[in-house]
Order: structure tokens, then C-alpha cells, then sequence
């Protein structure tokens, strides 16, 4: 890979902000076996000589109950077992060399993984939409020639369906799916590479414009602690024009710096450089970690984006801003790949239609997806609501796992540009009963301030829908079919005024605790669900929360909901539900194969509607 910016990448490379240059995809035909009786460690399926244990092959990265990935069995099979050899080519192609650190790297594995090289343990992740990496530099060891074969690499991955304490999300707990859960994904869902890295290397870099200080802060964190005399220095440009630059000092594990853009001090060009959905500009960034030795400077390139997102006086705000919200429902589902996506053309053309459809905006429902969609969402304008999946039940270990997953994920995401609301928890999912339970509203604002403290610059939601605790924005989850009493129940402030003292739609109560911020912004996200399917798309136990008899009703009926919600001038914005197709749940634009229902220009007037 040769390229001048991380921004003008074509989506292959799994880690879009953080890119090196060398890298193997280690995608494709894997050994598989499934281990019913999980006898696998007790019998040592990882060792060198064990290949014969594995009697099928798998095309990673799609989950074994996915057709893309050749196997198709969507049974219960709660530990399976991969196995691939590494080979002279994958580590050459890797960069790697006798001063250079060996990095095997996971986008996800769902939900527990263990993973050997060479027989021997390398480590251990649990997770099942995080990313982890594993130096097993002293696993892998050539000849006295210098080549290196026969080094397997074997993972074995534990998703027990029956464990409701696991963040799952809209994957189903039962043999079939039923009403809005689908067929599970487990095992391997996303990229596996193999990179290699200077001794001290770049691990992370969060992004944080300041528009107001014409500046952008940047935190660098390391591999391991950098040497006396190692130096840091950050180059940022736009369109190959150099905005600014910074060479210190590095120390220890991480490193913080502002680095000025003294261009964006002229008030008449401020918003020149400003990222919008109307104009995802993005600045390009050159990060180098010189920390001496044989292995060299560690260079890597990643881009940011100048934006900012705020809430007040009742509005949504995009760079200080009133910005209206017109935004879709996505289950990053697909009927040949499940959760993975099926190819890297797959995600850009996801993001596409979403903004061809009229959107300017995406809720990510109960996934956390993969970064190169969010690479398309910040190239393309769209922004993103980041949403986690559901545990099912309330308990100490959903609570731990719950935490420590988006926590890696507020990590991993922080710098996107296209993500501008973080939503922890979705529907009183995993704590059904906040409306009594004090323990739950705890977690509720605990989950806030957490992601507070991770991320100050976002909005965040505690729990989207009703039974708030602490929201920068007041959602409303509401079904109804009449666009009349749509817009009855939401065209006037008295009406949401009624709507938080009651109790909401769904008969749950919107706020659990204290007493409603009127500068929040009410929006209304999670709507319209019509069900539409024709001869040629018949599906079994095919719903939605209304149902349309035609192609021109279906029309009439999304129509009048979203007017109703266009014509509001108290909401601040919508998610309508839902862009595809998922399983037996047919209330998407477009079909499951992504085929809109209605000519895309028509579905784009109805969406865009008198606020375009």
C-alpha cells in the first residue's frame, strides 16, 4: 500500500484512523471445527500437530450461521475453532523483520476468544464487538535460514446463546429468530491482519478539534513507555495544503499536545475547513514516533475531521449550529453475512444509499459496527448515533461486561468525526425496570457520567426511548400508524409538554428521575415501521407495526408519518425505522438486498421533505 492520505484510502484497511503501510490480510479460507462437547482445550486442538481436528473450512470473516461463509449452520454451537497457517509470504508482506514487533490484530470476535501461535498462548479477549491485538513476535520463529512456516495460528471462540448477561444485541437467544431478533453471529465478524511495528509503536491517537481556540488536540498513546530521546511530531494538511505541525518530546506510555491551525483564526474563511454531512472535509495527519534502536521511526497516517456537536435551547448543534437531525434506522444486517459485512463495497455503498435516501444521519442499532463503515460516514457526510448492543438481564457481570466493552468502544471510535451522540442503552433493554428499581437508575447515570469522562465532547443518551436518566436528548420511541396524531402528539409545545408529565407512547414513563431540562432537544427516534413486501420479496412471518397493501400505500403511509414529523417545529430531529429488511421484520425503504420499495427519488422528496 503506497499512499499520501488516510482519508483518500478506498475503506480495505480495518483500522482507517490509524494506517501503516504494511500489512497482511489474513481474510479468507480458514480450518474450522465446531466443539460441542468444548473438549477442545482439555484436548489440545491448539497444538501444531492437531490440524486434523478441524474438518471444515470457513471464509473469514463471515460467521459460520452466514451462507458467505460457507457453512451456513445456524444451530446452537456455542465454542467453535479456527485454525490458519502464517507463512514465510504473510510475514513479509507484514513487514516484519528481525527488529520489528509482530502484531496479529482482531477487528471482533464474538464473544470470547482464545488464541494460540505455535502452540502456545498469545492471549485472551472478551468482547464480541471490540478489537484486540496480540504481539506474538516470540511465537513466531524462523529457521536458521531465516524463513518461517508451519506456524499456526488457532483460535477458539465461546458464544453461548443461552448467557443473557452477554451483550448481544438483536441477536436471537432462541433456536429461530423471533419477533425483531435474527440469527446469531458468532466467532470471527470483522478483519484479522498481521502488521508489524518498531519496538515502541503508536497504539492509539484521539482527535479533538477546538474550534472556538483554533486548534486540535491530539493524545497519543504508545506501546510500551518511549525511550530517552524519542520525539513525536504531527503534521496535519488539507487537500495537500499544510495547516500545521508539532515536533515534542515523548515520554512515558502517552503523549498530549495542541497543535494551532493559525488559518482557522481568519473569521471570513472559518468555516472553509468545517466537517458537515453538506461537506465531510476532512485534515489529514502524518503521526511519526521516533524512539531510536534498530527498528526505526514509527510512522502511521490518520485524518479528523473540525466539527462540533452540543445540545441547547431545545435544538441539536452542529458547529455551534441549529442542526436538524433526518435520520435512519440501521441493523448493519445483511441475509448472506449477518453482522459481518459482506465486502468493503458492501459498507460504502450502505452509507451511500442512507445519504441518497435523503438521510443526513444514522442510528447504528444495537452493533457496534465496523470502522470502515464509520470511514464511509466520515468521507461521505452522514452523521452517526453509536449505539451498544443489549445484555438481557440486570446482573453484576452484565453490568462489568457491559462497561469494560464500551469503554473499549468510546476508545476505538472516539475520533470519527461522523459519530456526534453515543446511546449506551436502547428500550429499558437490561434494565427493564428503571421506573422502581434504584440500582438500575444508578447504572443508567452511571453509564452517562462514564461516557462523560471518556468523551465530553459528544451528547449521550442513557437509555433511547423513554425512561431517561440524565439525557442530553429526549427521545421518544412511538409507533402510532396516523399521521394525524402524529402530528397532534408532537406539533406543539403544550402537546410535549403533556407527553413528559404523562406517560409516553409505549405507557412507560419518559423521565425516571429529577425533572425535565427544557433546553434538551426532543426528537423522535424510533418511528414508522411499515411493512411492505411484495410477491417477488415474500418472507415468512413477514411484519412490521403497520402494514401497507401496495407499493402505493406504503408510499402514502411513510409519507404521512414523516410529514407529521417534518412539520413539528418543537422536535428537533427523527430516526425513522428502518432502512432494510431484517429477517421476518419487512418495515425497511428497501429490501433486505437493499432494493428501495419505492423510486429513490420519491422516497428521497418524502424524506427531505419542505426542510431541504
Amino acid at each position: 500500500m503506497t499512499f499520501d492520505a488516510a482519508s483518500t484510502l478506498d475503506g480495505t484497511y480495518p483500522r482507517p484512523q490509524l494506517v501503516r503501510e504494511q500489512w497482511c490480510d489474513l481474510g479468507g479460507e480458514w480450518a474450522f471445527a465446531y466443539d460441542d462437547a468444548d473438549a477442545g482445550v482439555r484436548e489440545a486442538w491448539f497444538g501444531d500437530d492437531d490440524a486434523g481436528r478441524f474438518d471444515r473450512t470457513i471464509v473469514v470473516p463471515f460467521p459460520p450461521e452466514s451462507p458467505a461463509s460457507g457453512i451456513g449452520d445456524t444451530g446452537f454451537h456455542p465454542v467453535v475453532w479456527y485454525r490458519r497457517e502464517l507463512t514465510a509470504a504473510d510475514l513479509a508482506a507484514a513487514g516484519h523483520g528481525a527488529s520489528t514487533r509482530l502484531m496479529l490484530n482482531f477487528g471482533a470476535v464474538d464473544y470470547r476468544a482464545t488464541v494460540w501461535v505455535g502452540g502456545m498462548l498469545a492471549g485472551t479477549h472478551e468482547g464480541g464487538g471490540s478489537p484486540f491485538s496480540l504481539d506474538v513476535t516470540e511465537l513466531v520463529r524462523g529457521d536458521a535460514a531465516g524463513s518461517t512456516y508451519g506456524v499456526a495460528v488457532v483460535l477458539r471462540a465461546e458464544d453461548d446463546p443461552a448467557d443473557l448477561s452477554q451483550p448481544r444485541g438483536k441477536q436471537d437467544w432462541h433456536l429461530e429468530p423471533h419477533a425483531i431478533w435474527y440469527h446469531r453471529t458468532t466467532g470471527i465478524w470483522q478483519p484479522v491482519w498481521l502488521e508489524a511495528v518498531p519496538e515502541v509503536a503508536i497504539e492509539r491517537i484521539h482527535w479533538t478539534p477546538d474550534l472556538v481556540n483554533a486548534s486540535v488536540g491530539a493524545r497519543v498513546r504508545f506501546t510500551r513507555p518511549a525511550p530517552e530521546g524519542a520525539e513525536l511530531s504531527i503534521g496535519l494538511t488539507f487537500e495537500g495544503r499544510a495547516l500545521g505541525s508539532v515536533l515534542l518530546p515523548a515520554s512515558g506510555r502517552s503523549v498530549e499536545v495542541v497543535v494551532p491551525l493559525p488559518e482557522q483564526r481568519n473569521g471570513q474563511a472559518y468555516e472553509h475547513l468545517l466537517w458537515s454531512p453538506e461537506h465531510p472535509r476532512l485534515v489529514d495527519a502524518e503521526v511519526t514516533l521516533s524512539a531510536g534502536g534498530a527498528s526505526g521511526a514509527d510512522v502511521v497516517h490518520s485524518y479528523l475531521g473540525l466539527r462540533s456537536a452540543a445540545v441547547a435551547s431545545g435544538r441539536f448543534l452542529l458547529n455551534d449550529r441549529p442542526y436538524y437531525v433526518r435520520s435512519v434506522l440501521n441493523q448493519g444486517y445483511w441475509p448472506e453475512s449477518h453482522l459481518a459485512a459482506p465486502s468493503v463495497d458492501g459498507l460504502r455503498a450502505e452509507a451511500q444509499l442512507i445519504k441518497d435516501l435523503g438521510f443526513n444521519a444514522a442510528r447504528l442499532h444495537q452493533k457496534f459496527e465496523d470502522p470502515r463503515f464509520l470511514f464511509f460516514a466520515d468521507t461521505l457526510g452522514l452523521l452517526i448515533w453509536g449505539e451498544s448492543p443489549a445484555a438481557y438481564e440486570f446482573t453484576p457481570t452484565a453490568v462489568n461486561r457491559m462497561t469494560r466493552e464500551w469503554t473499549d468502544i468510546v476508545d476505538r471510535d472516539y475520533s470519527h468525526p461522523s459519530i456526534v451522540t453515543w446511546v449506551p442503552t436502547n428500550e429499558s433493554w437490561g434494565v427493564q425496570h428503571l421506573a422502581h428499581d434504584a440500582r438500575m437508575r444508578d447504572y443508567a447515570a452511571a453509564l452517562v457520567r462514564l461516557t462523560k469522562a471518556l468523551d465530553p465532547t459528544r451528547p449521550v443518551i442513557s437509555n433511547d426511548g423513554w425512561e431517561h436518566v440524565n439525557s442530553d436528548i429526549l427521545s421518544v420511541h412511538d409507533y402510532e400508524s396516523s399521521g394525524p396524531v402524529v402530528a397532534a402528539r408532537y406539533g406543539t409545545a403544550s402537546a410535549i409538554d403533556a407527553l413528559f408529565d404523562g406517560l409516553g407512547p409505549a405507557g412507560r414513563r419518559m423521565l425516571v428521575e429529577g425533572t425535565r431540562d427544557t433546553s434538551a432537544p426532543v426528537m423522535l427516534t424510533e418511528f414508522g415501521g411499515v411493512s411492505f413486501v411484495d410477491r417477488a420479496h415474500e418472507v415468512d412471518g413477514a411484519w412490521g407495526y403497520s402494514a401497507a397493501s401496495s407499493a402505493e400505500d406504503f408510499g402514502d403511509r411513510v409519507g404521512a408519518l414523516v410529514e407529521a414529523t417534518l412539520a413539528s417545529p418543537v422536535l428537533a430531529g427523527f430516526c425513522y425505522t428502518q432502512l432494510a429488511d431484517t429477517g421476518q421484520e419487512t418495515n425497511g425503504l428497501v429490501t433486505d438486498d437493499r432494493r428501495p420499495k419505492l423510486p429513490i427519488e420519491r422516497l428521497r422528496a418524502i424524506i427531505a421533505g419542505p426542510r431541504a
